[in-house]
């Protein structure tokens, strides 16, 4: 096989978009979706951009890339999807070389998206107070890691996340932004805020307009602007079996509240 993939990896796609990650090495493996088969046996012969069969799937063998990983990424915290993770990158201004915090790993869904656009040059601090989550998305993000053609420097601290301003600065010496996903966000603003560069950015991803609300006023105490408060609406739509188009049975809509902050200078020079 011509092997232009990414540390091996390779990404069987259907064509809705649903993809199968799986290494190419010998061994019998068990893809769930697809069985238990050898891989390297399976993509004898085959190239990328190939078609091939396995099972009754028909499929195109690609590089991987964030959307693969993603729909293959292992689940045990509920995530920040697509919708509300580029929102979040773009306002943010979230890029190459970047330096993000992200409280709240969980399973790995919103750092996945920040890594992919971060590049080697970037330093990304994600923090998790439950082990058994932490786990799960070190597992995700290890792999993605030999996905992407680049990947920042990751840490992972494990702790409360108002009590790690130390590490942070073991890190990198201040941050470009932060974005908070914990269950009350509004408590350790005042501790983040300081880890921020001026001009920095600070988000809350917020489930309820209450704990909205108390981030807003947390923010605003802590002596920075809010930029931006509200929610994004998804609403997808799909082809009707009688032409035109129309929206989707099961739209994903609503999904939490976001506000985005700003670091400001305290005072003017005289």
């Amino acid at each position: 096989m011509d092997d232009g993939s990414r540390g091996n990896w390779l990404a069987l796609r259907e064509d809705d978009g649903r993809a199968y990650l799986l290494r190419r090495a010998p061994g019998e493996v068990k893809i769930k979706g697809l069985g238990r088969f050898d891989a390297e046996e399976l993509l004898e012969g085959y190239s990328l951009g190939d078609r091939i069969k396995v099972g009754q799937k028909s499929l195109t063998i690609v590089n991987p890339s964030l959307p693969e990983a993603r729909r293959n990424m292992a689940r045990r915290a509920q995530v920040i999807g697509a919708k509300d993770s580029g929102f979040l990158i773009s306002w943010m201004g979230i890029g190459i070389g970047s330096r993000v915090l992200e409280g709240g790993h969980g399973s790995g869904g919103l750092a996945m998206h920040l890594a992919n656009v971060m590049g080697s040059k970037g330093t990304l601090i994600s923090v998790e107070a439950r082990t058994e989550h932490a786990e799960v998305g070190r597992m995700n993000m290890e792999r993605l890691s030999e996905v992407l053609p680049e990947f920042p420097k990751w840490h992972l601290i494990e702790g409360d996340m108002g009590k790690i301003g130390s590490l942070v600065m073991e890190k990198c010496e201040e941050l470009d932004a932060a974005i908070i996903d914990i269950a009350e966000p509004w408590g350790v603003i005042p501790e983040v805020e300081p880890l921020l560069r001026a001009g920095g950015r600070l988000a809350c991803y917020c489930p309820t307009t209450a704990q909205l609300e108390r981030c807003w006023e947390a923010a605003q105490k802590s002596g920075m602007i809010v930029e931006w408060a509200g929610e994004m609406i998804e609403r997808r739509w799909v082809k009707a079996s009688k032409g035109g188009v129309r929206p989707g049975n099961t739209p994903i809509g609503h999904t939490a509240f976001l506000l985005i902050s700003a670091k400001v200078a305290t005072h003017e020079e005289e």
